[in-house]
């Protein structure tokens, strides 16, 4: 895998970490209700899934790959559609909310357990690996390579979001005193998701 191309996958996957959803939302949510170690806690347990979910992903698209080239192009156009549905549901959604103190506290070890849950459970995740994944795989060192390149996008999925869901935390209260200020950007965030989805969804098709 060429660093160009391991570049690119950070670009896209630090965009993709950086639109807001269930994650990041949790994430930011348990900061501001509790504290910072709150939401680092529970970005570990998200970090844990994604690594469940990106060791998933590198053993089925290898052996789609190792099978069938064409079932290879069948997930990339499936994968493409899926962005699209996403773009279209975050065209859909009205404000989104997390509720802030609404709730009783959770320890350390709950928190860090729930964001396993969070993203293991989360059949979204597998299927958004499966449609970015192999946009970004070098099929041409071979079908033995893929699981490898696969793992090292994963590690550095995972690394990113630890970093950004760790800026999040820290800087939660900043963003609770922004988003009060700011009522609707909430609505206008759900639109920028769907354009930048959207745009993926068809580079991937063409």
């Amino acid at each position: 895998m060429s660093v160009t191309l391991l570049l690119s996958f950070l670009g896209a996957a630090v965009v993709l970490t950086l639109m807001p959803g269930p994650d990041n939302l949790f994430v930011l949510a348990q900061s501001i209700s509790q504290n910072k170690k709150a939401g680092i806690m529970t970005t570990l347990g998200l970090c844990t899934g994604i690594f469940v979910h990106t060791t998933a992903a590198a053993a089925g698209i290898s052996a789609i790959i190792y099978q069938s080239s064409f079932a290879f192009m069948i997930v990339k156009y499936a994968g493409a559609i899926y962005l699209l549905y996403l773009a279209w549901s975050a065209f859909r959604e009205g404000k989104t909310s997390f509720e802030i103190g609404s709730k009783p506290k959770l320890s350390y070890s709950k928190l860090y357990k729930r964001g396993i849950l969070m993203n293991v459970l989360n059949p979204k995740v597998s299927l958004f690996f499966l449609a970015l994944f192999p946009q970004f795989i070098d099929s041409t060192r071979g079908a033995w390579a893929v699981p490898i390149q696969m793992i090292l996008m994963g590690i550095v999925f995972l690394l990113q979001a630890f970093v950004i869901f760790a800026i999040i935390s820290f800087f939660a209260e900043k963003v609770r005193v922004w988003l009060e200020r700011y009522p609707a950007i909430e609505k206008r965030i759900n639109i920028i998701k769907g354009v930048l989805l959207g745009v993926i969804g068809v580079k991937l098709a063409i």
